[in-house]
């Protein structure tokens, strides 16, 4: 099962919906214009999904001081048209902490949802703001993780909100039930992020947003050893192309169990995802 553990529908602005400008200079050094702001319906991206051999996505809404970029009701509508292929990460308004904790629980329990992710910089609070506390004994309620950004930001914007240690470090020390996933490596402070990975049995990193040929060295040799099962793998889609990352992921030297558990095992166990039949054409080709 390979599970991407970070995408989002593309931001398209329009009425009701905030524009994400902070994300066009990443686009394009990415080389991922042609796919930031393109509109693409549900069955279009499960088609591309097929094509590289991915089995599901976590989409994740996004909210940014203001308003919605994509808001938990957007992504529900993949949810709900594949609900074996997509699954939802809900935002929420940090700003208002009991609008937020209402719009997260109804994330969860009406939509179905299996995490919560909010991207410090865009707030510019570091996650051991007081404004995610509340969020965080809900999350320990609700038994979803929650999913944030580390390291620095692609988007020029401030990075310190990003850094590992000490806003991700107290927070785990604050609740050691909170399920915690560090999306992006971490980099520059990569091995900040496998010490506290290493430190906290609630804390877990993902890969997205980086091409596996540039992942640090670092994180390959810990997921492909007293890792396995702590380093999930992502896109940041659609920043990047999944056939270009899969294809990447297989020169990586890790063992197959290593890289099953990396792919999608340690994913599917972690948001408690549901298992897709096998897809005979595809094994037998």
């Amino acid at each position: 099962m390979i599970v991407d553990v970070w995408a989002q529908p593309p931001f398209v602005a329009g009425p009701g919906r905030l524009a994400m400008p902070e994300v066009t200079r990443l686009a394009e050094k990415s080389g991922a214009q042609e796919r930031i702001g393109v509109p693409i319906e549900p069955d279009e991206l499960v088609a591309e999904m097929d094509a590289a051999g991915v089995d599901m996505l976590l989409l994740s809404a996004w909210h940014r001081p203001g308003g919605w970029v994509v808001s938990n009701d957007d992504v529900a509508r993949f949810t709900t048209a594949h609900p074996d292929r997509f699954a939802g990460l809900a935002s929420v308004d940090l700003a208002d902490p009991m609008a937020a904790v209402r719009e997260l629980r109804r994330a969860v329990q009406e939509l179905g949802f299996v995490g919560l992710r909010v991207v410090p910089w865009l707030w510019q609070l570091p996650p051991d703001d007081r404004l995610y506390y509340p969020l965080y004994v809900a999350c320990v309620e609700l038994g979803i993780p929650f999913c944030t950004q580390v390291g620095h930001t692609g988007p020029l914007m401030p990075s310190e909100t990003g850094r590992p240690v000490p806003y991700l470090d107290r927070v785990a020390l604050d609740f050691p039930e909170l399920t915690i996933v560090g999306g992006h490596l971490g980099h520059p402070w990569t091995n900040e992020m496998i010490g506290l990975a290493w430190k906290h049995d609630n804390v877990y990193i993902d890969t997205s947003a980086y091409l596996p040929r540039y992942y640090p060295s670092e994180i390959v040799h810990y997921l492909n050893t007293y890792g396995r099962g702590k380093v999930l793998f992502g896109t940041n889609w659609p920043q990047l192309r999944h056939d270009v990352a899969l294809a990447q992921v297989a020169d990586l030297p890790l063992s197959e169990d290593a890289r099953a558990s990396f792919l999608g095992g340690a994913a599917e166990k972690l948001f408690r995802l549901p298992l897709r039949s096998p897809d005979l054409s595809r094994s037998s080709s």
